[in-house]
């Protein structure tokens, strides 16, 4: 973990330090190595958060982009149930920070949990997904080049999306990319947007980073704009489909009148 009380403040860890975890109220101990990152972890081999994984240097970072407060809250269910979250804001939103592989029915129960759930996902786990996910964007369609980029994914090849297509919150996949914009770089990651009329995951779209850090500041009127655009991504991805049939049937009828 990368937080523990000293002295009942949060604090990271650093030799010669003790601490108390914020989760269960047990002694910790500061692990201040050369090899991994360094973090507090409890005395003897135990977990008190069986959802909890190691950290990576990527973890941390995409933690370090939101206020320390908001890093490593506790979240209480009605029937008493807590888990430590990776990242609460203070208007309920939590962002889950996943590196290794989740077993659907783990997923499906930390969706349950939070509600108010978004998934970033390591894109660059295995070596073989960021290739993947390119091919199932270049043989899929085009949807729209701007303002925003949305693609239409052809996935049945791309193990990733097929990891997270039945999930039913945001999820985001960062695979270190960056594009040009004028003199800089931005820093981006893929929104997997909302199940279409077949049930499954189809469509992705471009998101920077910061923007996506920015959706969940602390403000009110940014986070109901941020829940629109979901609600309105579904929208978008039903009136595409419906443009797409009527496409497909005009086409149609041109082959059956050109054949008779």
């Amino acid at each position: 973990m990368k937080f523990s009380l000293v002295n009942g403040e949060r604090q990271e860890a650093a030799k010669g330090l003790s601490g108390i975890c914020i989760g269960c109220s047990q002694p910790m101990i500061p692990k201040c190595g050369s090899i991994k990152i360094w973090h507090w972890a409890h005395k003897g081999a135990r977990t008190c958060d069986p959802w909890w994984e190691n950290e990576t240097e990527w973890h941390r970072n995409w933690k370090s982009r939101y206020p320390v407060e908001w890093q490593e809250v506790v979240h209480h269910s009605e029937s008493g149930e807590k888990h430590i979250a990776d990242i609460k804001t203070n208007l309920g939103w939590v962002v889950e920070i996943q590196h290794s592989y989740l077993d659907p029915s783990e997923r499906k129960s930390r969706e349950d949990f939070y509600k108010k759930l978004i998934w970033v996902v390591d894109g660059k786990r295995r070596k073989r997904d960021y290739q993947k996910f390119i091919d199932a964007i270049n043989y899929g369609g085009v949807v729209s080049d701007a303002p925003l980029f949305i693609r239409k994914l052809n996935s049945h090849d791309c193990a990733l999306v097929g990891d997270w297509a039945d999930s039913d919150v945001p999820v985001f996949f960062d695979f270190g990319d960056r594009i040009r914009s004028g003199e800089s770089e931005i820093e981006v990651v893929w929104w997997l947007l909302p199940k279409d009329s077949s049930g499954k995951r189809n469509y992705i779209m471009l998101e920077s980073k910061l923007g996506l850090v920015q959706r969940l500041r602390d403000d009110v009127a940014r986070v109901q704009e941020f829940e629109a655009i979901l609600n309105e991504f579904a929208t978008l991805v039903r009136v595409r489909e419906e443009l797409e049939l009527k496409r497909q049937t005009i086409l149609e009828r041109r082959r059956n009148r050109f054949l008779l």
